[in-house]
C-alpha cells in the first residue's frame, strides 16, 4: 500500500450517488490520507463541503466555476457566492480555467471568468485549481496575471507542451497528472521527467480518467497508485518516495497541515 493525495477528485459528483460512502472507504483502504474533492460548480462546491463536514481527516474542498459553464458566469453574483465559500473553508478556488477543445463555452467569456476567479483567490490568498486544453496563449495570459499578483496554483490533469509547463514551473506553480499518463496512446515520458519534485502532483480527476488496468470503468481515488506507478517509472523513482513527494507538495499548496 502505498500512501497518497489524491489532489482532484470530483467526489461530489453524481456518478458516486449510489456508492459514495464506499469509494472513500476504499480510498481509505488503498492509501489515501487526504482527498481534495472540487467544487467545479456552486451546487457542487456545497456538496463537496457536506463531504469534507462529514470526513475532517481525510476530505477537503474547493469552489470555482468550470470554463465549460463560463457563459453563464455573472460577476456581480457568482463571486460573492464563491468569497463565501472560501471564507467558509475552501482551500483553493477552481476548478476554473480554459478549454477551447470543446468551447463548450465563448472564450471570451472563458478568460473573462476566470480572470475574476483568479483576481479572488488573490484577494483570498489561496491557490487556483486550473484547467487548461488547447489553450496555451492564453493560459500564459493567466499565468501572468496570478504572477502580479502573486497567486499560485496547478495546472490539473495535465497534458500541454513543456513549454506550457515550464512557464508555469517558472511561476512556482505545480503540475498535476492523471491517469492519462498510463494510456497506450501516451508518449510524453519527457514531460513526466520535466516537473521537479517539488512541484508535481498527482490525482484521480474520477470519476473520469480511469487508469490502466481500471480503463473503462468508472474512475475513483483507490486507482491512484496506478498512476503513481506509472509516473515513477518515467521519472526513475521508486512509488513510495514520489507518493510522499507529491503528498507533501499537495499539503503545502493547499495549506493543509
Amino acid at each position: 500500500m502505498i500512501p497518497f493525495i489524491d489532489s482532484h477528485t470530483h467526489l461530489a459528483d453524481p456518478a458516486f450517488d449510489d456508492d459514495r460512502d464506499a469509494t472513500i472507504a476504499r480510498a481509505r483502504d488503498a492509501g489515501a490520507t487526504l482527498l481534495i474533492c472540487i467544487g467545479e460548480s456552486l451546487d457542487a462546491a456545497a456538496r463537496a463541503r457536506d463531504l469534507a463536514v462529514r470526513h475532517p481527516d481525510l476530505i477537503r474542498w474547493t469552489a470555482g466555476v468550470h470554463p465549460h459553464d463560463a457563459a453563464a458566469f455573472d460577476d456581480a453574483r457568482d463571486i460573492p457566492r464563491l468569497d463565501a465559500c472560501l471564507a467558509a473553508g475552501a482551500v483553493a478556488v477552481g476548478e476554473c480555467g480554459l478549454d477551447c477543445h470543446y468551447d463548450n463555452a465563448p472564450r471570451d467569456a472563458q478568460l473573462a471568468a476566470a480572470r475574476a476567479q483568479f483576481r479572488l483567490a488573490a484577494r483570498r490568498a489561496r491557490p487556483v485549481v486550473m484547467h487548461t486544453r488547447d489553450a496555451e496563449e492564453d493560459t500564459r495570459t493567466l499565468l501572468d496575471l496570478a504572477a502580479v499578483h502573486g497567486v499560485r496554483g496547478v495546472l490539473h490533469c495535465f497534458t500541454g507542451s513543456a513549454s506550457l509547463a515550464r512557464y508555469a514551473l517558472d511561476r512556482d506553480w505545480y503540475v498535476s497528472f492523471s491517469g492519462i499518463i498510463t494510456f497506450k496512446r501516451w508518449t510524453d515520458d519527457d514531460l513526466l521527467s520535466l516537473v521537479p519534485d517539488h512541484r508535481v502532483l498527482v490525482e484521480s480527476d474520477a470519476p473520469y480518467l480511469a487508469p490502466v488496468p481500471h480503463r473503462g470503468h468508472r474512475n475513483e481515488p483507490a486507482w491512484v497508485p496506478s498512476t503513481i506507478e506509472r509516473l515513477a517509472r518515467a521519472r526513475n523513482q521508486h512509488p513510495d518516495a514520489l507518493a510522499a513527494l507529491a503528498a507533501e507538495n499537495a499539503r503545502r499548496l493547499f495549506g493543509v497541515v
